[in-house]
């Protein structure tokens, strides 16, 4: 078997890593990908660059406290399987 479930795991918890770190203010406002405020109700339909902006802002706001275990769990399995 060429891929396991194992890196399956690692690499999605690579990418939330990489989508929890970013930077708003650094990164995403210079390319304009930051944080809009959100349309009142019954107003306008949200973008598709929306909709990626508001995931980029949920997946930061719920996984940071998270993936501090999950990193660490995934470490340590590592310094022992290896």
């Amino acid at each position: 078997m060429l891929f396991g479930l194992m890196p399956l795991i690692k690499m999605i918890i690579l990418i939330v890593n990489a989508i929890a770190i970013l930077s708003e203010d650094r990164f995403l406002a210079r390319i304009g990908w930051a944080a809009q405020p959100e349309p009142s109700f019954g107003g306008q339909d949200v973008s598709i660059k929306g909709k990626i902006v508001n995931l980029i802002s949920a997946t930061r706001l719920l996984t940071r406290i998270p993936l501090i275990g999950i990193n660490s769990i995934i470490i340590i399995y590592e310094l022992l399987l290896g």
